[in-house]
């Protein structure tokens, strides 16, 4: 699995480079804290996989980058995409 820490996403973004933000986050979790991007819980990903972009990378992220992993971990068995990238550590950084 592919994985960016929290210093080269934001290198990313002072880029510009195009990428995609996936938050697997609960509902609870997303409302005390949200960078942004779309919002697919976990349990919710296989279902509503179609709402992911395929035409650039996207990093998705949850708190810890476990479920994150997950998430990846099933996408990648099911399609075989090699687009994702779990953010390392998740949203626990001493930056936050």
């Amino acid at each position: 699995m592919k994985e960016l820490s929290w210093e080269e996403w934001k290198a990313l973004e002072q880029k510009g480079e195009p990428f995609a933000l996936l938050d697997v986050r609960e509902a609870a979790e997303r409302d005390a804290y949200n960078i942004g991007g779309i919002w697919i819980p976990l349990g919710e990903i296989m279902q509503r996989y179609t709402e992911i972009p395929q035409d650039v990378p996207v990093i998705v992220y949850c708190r810890k980058g476990i479920r994150s992993g997950i998430a990846i971990q099933r996408l990648e068995a099911r399609f075989g995409w090699t687009h994702l990238f779990n953010l390392k550590g998740g949203l626990r950084v001493p930056s936050l």
